[in-house]
């Protein structure tokens, strides 16, 4: 017989897997008598857990709420899929980012390093059904940098599997996403996770390609709202008095009188004009693209004036 401390571990995480249990079924399943159950559910009573009695051939018992909330045992998978989800709710949740701070600080070291593989850019909230496996792996693969294939969408088998470099796992629009670079079309693409298909093993490990504009957040944004160029600059005004004009773009502090500003378009040069629109002092913070877009724009401004 397992030892009281063990025991009660045990039946509480029992206790928590259904809604009831016959006093009979607990002591089948932790090999113990039914006098034995009933002395350990008084234990966890002692210690806050509400158990509540349920009528039966052998009496039963059944975990209930209480006023504060209890400690919680969970199994791998669920402390697995709990911090995955509390990393799409931690991007502008405070308390989130807390209990997924505490969550981590207790995990065994197995656990720890499978959910570390998973970082997650929240620009919505996540509806589109990927499975966890397919989730981790990904993340696995863009922490160790290793080259993936997969067959991708429906009648995938009928075609060459894709070869990408992972960068990222994000979530848009209540879909889960993967940003890679594809070997093959040289080219940075997104694919949705629900359609990939892995093959295995993982190819070999690469130098990581550094993602158009720097971040991941942007060109995800960019991607989505059909902006095929992603600009940012520094402007020198400062970032209250842009806000109510940015829509889609990404606008941070940047100082006293200045704000940082990533916007997207449908060419180089009409994202030079829209930066232009806000009438300030511009610094080009990338790429190389928009600086010479701005050059070509000056030339078209001032050929239109006569200049």
């Amino acid at each position: 017989m397992p030892k009281t401390s063990a025991r009660l571990l045990a039946l509480l995480s029992l206790l928590q897997s259904r809604r009831d249990w016959s006093g009979g079924d607990l002591a089948g399943r932790l090999d113990v008598s039914l006098r034995t159950v009933r002395r350990d559910v008084d234990r966890l009573r002692e210690l806050g857990y509400p158990i509540a009695a349920v009528k039966g051939p052998d009496g039963g018992y059944r975990l209930g709420a209480g006023t504060d909330l209890p400690p919680l045992l969970f199994d791998d998978e669920q402390a697995v899929a709990l911090t995955v989800a509390l990393q799409v709710a931690a991007a502008g949740d405070d308390a989130a980012a807390q209990a997924l701070t505490t969550i981590r600080q207790v995990m065994p070291a197995r656990l720890r390093h499978r959910v570390d593989a998973v970082r997650v850019v929240a620009a919505d909230r996540v509806e589109a059904r990927a499975g966890g496996d397919v989730l981790i792996a990904l993340g696995s693969a863009v922490q160790r940098r290793e080259i993936l294939s997969f067959d991708y969408g429906t009648g995938a088998l009928d075609r060459p599997p894709r070869r990408v470099e992972p960068h990222h796992v994000v979530t848009w629009k209540r879909r889960w996403y993967l940003v890679a670079f594809d070997l093959d079309h040289q080219e940075w693409r997104t694919y949705r996770v629900d359609r990939i298909f892995l093959r295995t093993p993982n190819g070999p490990r690469f130098v990581p390609r550094a993602i158009p504009g720097g971040d991941v957040g942007a060109f995800v944004a960019g991607r989505f709202r059909g902006a095929v160029c992603v600009g940012t600059v520094v402007l020198d005004v400062d970032a209250a008095t842009v806000a109510p004009y940015v829509g889609d773009g990404v606008l941070e502090e940047a100082g006293p009188g200045r704000c940082r500003l990533t916007l997207g378009s449908w060419s180089w040069v009409s994202l030079a004009a829209a930066f232009a629109r806000f009438d300030a002092g511009i610094t080009v913070v990338g790429p190389d693209e928009l600086t010479r877009a701005f050059a070509r724009l000056a030339r078209r401004c001032g050929a239109a004036a006569g200049l």
